[in-house]
């Protein structure tokens, strides 16, 4: 039995390497992140370990040379130079009043002027600032360090009120704008948050960070790679195959398909999840422990706000310029690739597109039923069973009472839930659909002339066109016209063809038909 002791929520580098705690090392990359460049920005996932980066860089340019034994970093660096680091960590805070800022930031500058002193006229916060560096330096007799964690954090809680958005920026601008004026006192800064910096931003006059989020040299600066697993957690992979009854093949296919699939850089290795590996091997099963710790809200109004189509989020196309968008500029793709929801899939390098995708199960599957409760009346106790009724009816071959459930499902919905109706529902099938392929095999085909949906269950092939406000027998006719069944006609199991019609003026299926 593996005797490994799992830093699950702990992300003090220190305590880390003093108490024991497994430690996947990743201080080769940090000691290149700090010999190549001095300003820095990085963004990831939330639980991926940036702030456990953040730590890490604090020891380090502390100069606590006995936390590295062992460790890549104890060959590399020879110097080991005590500097001073100012350490602010912006997810302590709950960021819903024009002052919450101001008063964590408060915080950090009354300790910091505690140990160098404050200066005459430093009346705002960024003059205080810049005269903590100054001083710090002056001091010590070396350059500073600055760590900044979780800097998008009081912007992405005022996401939906750009009032008080704006007096986040009002403060961070100048404040982050110290890092540039100060050049010639500052060592080392970095900043790591969930979304990017655009050029419109707090960050408009910091033009000396270098984005190293898609950058492939620093892919695994957070997050595991499988070889990393493999090297750090063999033992642990076997145990995980016992306890679930699978081979290790399986359980490492099974980790994989949960847990990997992250891509910040295209044509990129696969980054797995940390806090879902970590968390799979404490409880030796596997489970939706990301998703679980946090939820989206702000994404799911955004998605709402821009009547999005949801179905596209599975085949997105976009460019870098707007991954690379600060809060997507009220549109949500950005948002929702910068925060892990969705990541590269592919890239189309003659025209610099990127394809988008859910990274893995977990998220997919998570996200899916996370959208549920927003877009119909069911809330996240009801949902299941709901979904489970769909399943059986499907898996039974009863159409007449999945169609008949739909369109109760559908009736059902609070009319302050649509926000526009078509797009609507449209969500709300997709949802359903997505949740059922779950349990069932789908397909979805979205380009023209092609079947709306094929469901498969053990022995049933369901073939559906969908129509608004034209027929049943015209939505039908098109399967035939088009040869839909044909792809499946050696299969054994039972086809039927099912043409639905949804009317806008009922805002519900209007007719289905059946044939089989």
């Amino acid at each position: 039995m593996s005797e490994k002791i799992y830093p699950i929520g702990i992300q003090n580098f220190e305590k880390i390497r003093k108490e024991g705690y497994a430690y996947v090392d990743k201080t080769a990359l940090i000691y290149r992140l700090v010999k190549k460049g001095s300003y820095y920005f990085l963004s990831r996932p939330r639980r991926f370990g940036k702030s456990l980066l953040i730590s890490t860089l604090d020891a380090y340019f502390l100069g606590k040379k006995e936390l590295f034994n062992g460790l890549a970093m104890e060959k590399l660096e020879k110097d080991w130079i005590r500097r001073p680091v100012l350490h602010l960590d912006l997810n302590i805070g709950k960021y819903d009043a024009p002052d919450s800022l101001d008063k964590i930031l408060e915080e950090a500058i009354s300790k910091w002027e505690v140990l160098y002193g404050t200066g005459v006229g430093e009346s705002t916060l960024a003059l205080r600032f810049k005269g903590i560096v100054e001083r710090a330096c002056q001091q010590s007799g070396q350059r500073v360090a600055i760590l900044v964690d979780e800097y998008d954090k009081p912007l992405l809680q005022a996401i939906g009120n750009e009032n008080l958005q704006r007096e986040y920026r009002n403060t961070l601008k100048p404040f982050y704008g110290v890092l540039k004026t100060m050049d010639g006192c500052i060592q080392f800064a970095i900043l790591t948050g969930v979304t990017k910096f655009g050029k419109v931003s707090v960050f408009s006059d910091l033009n000396n960070l270098i984005d190293i989020s898609m950058d492939e040299p620093f892919i695994s600066l957070c997050g595991m790679t499988e070889q990393e697993i493999h090297d750090n957690f063999e033992e642990d992979l076997h145990e995980l195959a016992a306890a679930q009854k699978m081979t290790y093949e399986e359980v490492g296919a099974e980790l994989k398909k949960y847990y990997d699939g992250y891509h910040f850089v295209e044509n990129s290795e696969g980054i797995y999840n940390p806090f879902s590996v970590l968390n799979t091997f404490f409880k030796m099963k596997f489970g939706s422990y990301w998703f679980e710790t946090g939820t989206p809200t702000y994404l799911v109004e955004l998605l709402k706000r821009n009547h999005y189509d949801l179905e596209r989020m599975a085949t997105e196309e976009t460019n870098s310029d707007v991954l690379n968008s600060i809060y997507g500029d009220e549109q949500p793709i950005p948002v929702i690739f910068q925060s892990g929801y969705l990541t590269i899939k592919g890239y189309d390098k003659e025209f610099g597109l990127y394809r988008l995708g859910f990274p893995n199960k977990e998220v997919e599957e998570g996200f899916i039923n996370f959208l549920m409760p927003f877009y119909t009346r069911f809330n996240k106790i009801e949902a299941p069973f709901e979904i489970q009724k769909f399943v059986r009816e499907i898996r039974t071959g009863q159409l007449d009472a999945f169609f008949n459930r739909l369109k109760s499902f559908l009736a059902d919905t609070p009319y302050e839930l649509i926000s526009e109706q078509e797009r609507h529902y449209q969500n709300v099938l997709f949802i359903i659909f997505k949740l059922v392929g779950f349990y069932t095999e789908v397909e979805y085909h979205t380009s023209e002339g092609r079947v709306d949906l094929v469901l498969k269950t053990n022995d049933y092939i369901y073939i559906m066109e969908f129509k608004l406000n034209g027929s049943a027998e015209e939505a039908l006719q098109q399967i035939h016209d088009k040869h839909y069944a044909q792809p499946f006609q050696s299969d054994k199991r039972k086809i039927f063809k099912i043409g639905v019609n949804f009317s806008s003026k009922t805002r519900n299926i209007e007719k289905w038909i059946v044939e089989s």
